[in-house]
């Protein structure tokens, strides 16, 4: 990565990797003659996120965008590789008071608003808890917050409960900007909100990243949303990425296979009675995944070398891309 680009992003990830002991418990592997089974969610993954800019993780089920976005933010511990948020690399950083002031800068907006909102807490003690956290004065924020969400605040006095599920999803969003974050990290954010919801919580972020100057990490498994979001994107596969590019460059001239794959099977408006072909076999096991790239055994174009050597990310004009035959 050059000087220049690393100067200008808030998220540096350098050759993430994160494993998980996934093994039976010990008496039970030597009773059975069991090995420890490692589960590897993330592999060997570098990208950056620029000020200011929406950066978006897509892939399917299982491909690790929700565990690297938990690593972003400190939730989880690397294995190895370097996180850094404006700098300091939170796994590591020897520094209490430049840590915490990095983590005050970094919020987490969840996939299921109900179950990441305190039932017997009232929304106003809700959005407070980050100032009130730290001692910090937070008299009016949570009215003030309320009303730059598009809520009344009048509904301070008022239980999770009491809210649709868009209204719940505007009441995190308020309680991530309590905060004055830098970067917001959004896991699937509208995923369980209906359609004409989701559309009023997406513009509803978009503007409060003008107003604010903030950048968000975007995961989502939705191309829709990600096409109307993002500056640039990441797709993953089975831990790894194997392809980044701007938005348009992404949906108009997508080189990887399974980057093609995602953009053929996602629905379209003006598809109505077309065939496509559904993909061919089946995600591999993250315990036991295949050697070289780890998508030859599902690729309609893979070659003996993808069986046996790992691609590494390559520039193709606007794109980064991880396949030998990407031209």
């Amino acid at each position: 990565m050059s000087k220049n680009k690393t100067e200008e992003a808030l998220v540096t990830v350098q050759h993430l990797t994160r494993d998980f002991d996934v093994s039976p418990p010990w008496l039970n592997r030597v009773i059975e003659g069991k090995k420890k089974a490692i589960l590897q969610a993330v592999s060997d993954v570098s990208f950056d996120v620029k000020k200011n800019s929406i950066y978006a993780l897509v892939g399917e089920s299982g491909s690790g965008k929700s565990t690297i976005g938990k690593i972003v933010v400190g939730l989880l511990s690397p294995t190895s590789g370097v996180v850094r948020v404006d700098g300091v690399d939170l796994a590591r950083e020897a520094d209490k008071t430049r840590l915490e002031q990095t983590r005050a800068g970094i919020q987490m907006i969840f996939q299921d608003p109900f179950a990441s909102l305190n039932p017997r807490w009232k929304v106003k003690d809700i959005i407070e808890e980050p100032v009130t956290a730290r001692g910090g004065d937070a008299h009016g924020l949570a009215e003030k917050l309320l009303e730059q969400v598009g809520l009344s605040a009048a509904d301070v006095s008022k239980f999770p409960h009491e809210f649709s599920g868009g209204q719940r999803q505007r009441i995190c969003i308020a309680r991530a900007l309590a905060a004055e974050p830098k970067l917001i990290v959004c896991d699937e954010p509208t995923s369980a909100l209906d359609v004409s919801v989701q559309a009023q919580v997406l513009n509803l972020m978009s503007d409060l990243r003008e107003r604010f100057g903030l950048t968000y990490l975007f995961i989502s498994h939705d191309l829709t949303i990600v096409q109307h979001m993002a500056d640039t994107i990441g797709v993953l596969y089975l831990g790894r990425l194997i392809e980044e590019a701007p938005r348009d460059e992404l949906f108009g001239n997508p080189h990887h296979p399974y980057t093609q794959m995602l953009l053929e099977a996602a629905p379209k408006l003006d598809g109505f009675g077309r065939e496509v072909e559904p993909p061919k076999g089946e995600i591999p096991d993250p315990i036991n995944p295949p050697s070289g790239c780890a998508y030859h055994p599902r690729c309609p174009i893979a070659v003996e070398r993808c069986k046996n050597e790992r691609p590494g990310m390559e520039q193709k004009n606007k794109s980064r891309v991880a396949c030998f035959l990407a031209e």
